[in-house]
């Protein structure tokens, strides 16, 4: 997985796959956060509130938000640096796809090197688990 985010301009618009990139994060370490970053984290991410709703309903600063913000993001990379779990759940995702997909060619096919190829990326799944 590439770095996972870059936290310039909070401002700018956050693009779909990035969006994607936050929530994966977020379902795997947000419960590391505290209550009041992942409540400010969500606002921002998930919920589409401004920076400036966010601190209105914080009583914070806007500054205090984007810096939250940012601390978190980079937080929630440095977990999946160390741990990998969001690269794992997607490398296992991709290959439970081409499972499903040979194994739907094979129902159509009756071509027994397709089981051949399903039992050699089913070994891949055991061996990252």
């Amino acid at each position: 997985m590439t770095p996972v985010f870059a936290y310039g301009n909070l401002s700018k618009v956050i693009d779909v796959e990035e969006k994607l990139e936050q929530a994966y994060l977020y379902d795997f370490y947000g419960e590391l956060l505290n209550e009041h970053q992942r409540r400010i984290y969500e606002d921002f991410v998930f919920n589409d509130l401004s920076l400036g709703e966010i601190a209105a309903e914080e009583g914070i600063s806007r500054q205090a938000v984007a810096d939250m913000i940012k601390r978190c993001g980079k937080k929630l990379s440095d977990y999946e640096e160390k741990l990998h779990l969001v690269r794992k759940f997607l490398s296992i995702k991709q290959d439970v796809e081409e499972i499903h997909r040979l194994t739907k060619v094979f129902r159509e096919s009756k071509d027994e090197g397709l089981m051949e190829q399903v039992a050699t990326i089913s070994n891949q799944i055991i061996e990252e688990l």
